[in-house]
């Protein structure tokens, strides 16, 4: 039945002749003209729990009668009642259903749905009237009421089963609304990854290319702002690229396609490596949304001929190269970050990468800002060394390196990476694959 409070009240203004006063128990909240509530107890959860109703109503008769139809009905309600859209706009946090009036003092008609709707949030709405207008009520249901009912129409029982049914439709909207996102987002993100980590332009048999992608997992995206390229441009010249751009999700992860496309366009076209970065700079300082948005990023060049590269750095880390069991810090020249400074000077640092086998790993931040233990260490550039030349690195093929170095980060942060992670590992063809 209707849970009623023991806090006693005076008539309200409204009480008189030809008006039946509120049931014992009612009681204002906040003061005289305040919404009144039938006893708002703690509700108990579960498939029957007890529903938390709102009831906006100015007319005490009308509300006095909606409480004597659930509690003749023994419905598992609590029952609060609202003399004003202000009122329920204002006290409609918590609530389960809204049983809403369409001749208010402060709203008539589809005014006061279309503006109840808007602050609503999860709350069910079924629009309760004296006016038995079939057009009214199509209508309030394509605003997005959940029913509607006439009053002197419905007796207490089917006035509990449609509350009940209007939050479970409410709930089976909502989830089918969420899915539908969810399956958009999945799409869009679908398309960004294209954007982001392409399909490599590699016509060569002398070098073989190993690429990895994952997402922050702790900031639920599907995908970051992290991409990668390759390009051949001469027969034994090829150009890499890795960037970062701050942040997460869709916004971050367009802004990085943007880049990475741009990058590509820049290479195949033949702009000289030196004008790339600067090209790339002013790409990033047009699209972005606010100052705040950098990118960092490592481009190589590499004649893998000659076995030599040129590593350019735009607040990134540093490649490794990996030669009979060592893993080596390219000791490139540290340029600026990508959208802070204007045309900045990033110099190139030219690389033997030897005679025999080689591989050049690079990365993105996130592989090794996870921490190490229960501390803040985090693993760092000398811990992703540590990792490669241990024993059980020494002995991990080149092709599952990625995805074992990835495994062994999050095992020593205690869980899943927060960052994203993107890398590319070039290996000359005869090294281990």
């Amino acid at each position: 039945m209707t849970q009623t409070s023991a806090v006693p009240t005076q008539p309200g203004p409204r009480d008189g002749p030809g008006r039946a006063p509120l049931p014992d128990g009612a009681y204002g909240l906040g003061g005289p003209g305040e919404a009144r509530a039938y006893g708002l107890g703690q509700p108990d959860e579960g498939p029957g729990r007890r529903l938390r109703v709102l009831l906006v109503e100015d007319d005490e008769a009308d509300a006095f009668l909606v409480h004597e139809l659930l509690d003749e009905a023994d419905a598992r309600v609590d029952l609060a009642v609202a003399t004003s859209l202000a009122q329920a706009r204002a006290g409609i946090a918590g609530v389960d259903c809204v049983l809403l009036d369409l001749g208010l003092p402060d709203a008539q008609g589809l005014d006061g749905l279309r503006r109840l709707i808007g602050v609503a949030a999860g709350a069910a709405i079924c629009v309760l009237t004296g006016l038995g207008d079939d057009h009214l009520g199509a209508a309030a249901v394509a605003e997005g009421a959940q029913d509607y009912l006439i009053k002197g129409q419905v007796d207490g029982v089917l006035l509990a089963r449609s509350l009940r049914y209007a939050v479970e439709r409410k709930r089976a909207d909502d989830n089918a609304r969420r899915l539908h996102e969810a399956e958009l987002q999945q799409q869009e993100s679908a398309r960004l990854q294209r954007g982001l980590l392409p399909q490599p332009l590699l016509h060569t048999d002398a070098v073989v290319l190993h690429t990895f992608y994952q997402p922050g997992r702790r900031h639920g995206a599907l995908l970051g702002g992290d991409f990668y390229d390759v390009v051949q441009t001469a027969p034994d010249r090829l150009c890499m690229v890795v960037g970062d751009v701050c942040g997460h999700g869709i916004e971050a992860a367009a802004l990085g396609a943007e880049l990475r496309v741009a990058w590509r366009a820049l290479v195949l076209a033949g702009v000289p490596d030196d004008a790339v970065l600067p090209a790339l700079d002013q790409v990033l300082t047009s699209e972005r949304r606010t100052d705040e948005i950098f990118a960092t990023l490592a481009m190589v060049t590499v004649d893998y001929a000659r076995g030599e590269a040129a590593v350019r750095l735009g607040g990134h880390p540093p490649p490794l190269l990996l030669t009979d069991g060592d893993a080596a810090v390219v000791p490139a020249a540290y340029g600026p970050v990508l959208g802070v400074f204007d045309r900045p000077e990033r110099q190139a640092t030219h690389v033997h990468l030897g005679d025999g086998d080689w591989s050049l790993l690079l990365y993105t931040d996130g592989l090794m800002e996870g921490r190490m233990g229960d501390g803040d260490q985090r693993l760092g550039v000398v811990g992703l060394r540590s990792l490669i030349t241990s024993p059980a690195g020494r002995a991990v093929a080149r092709a599952d390196l990625p995805g074992w170095l990835i495994a062994q980060a999050e095992e020593a942060n205690g869980g899943p990476l927060a960052d994203d992670v993107a890398m590319l590992m070039l290996t000359r063809a005869g090294a281990p694959k």
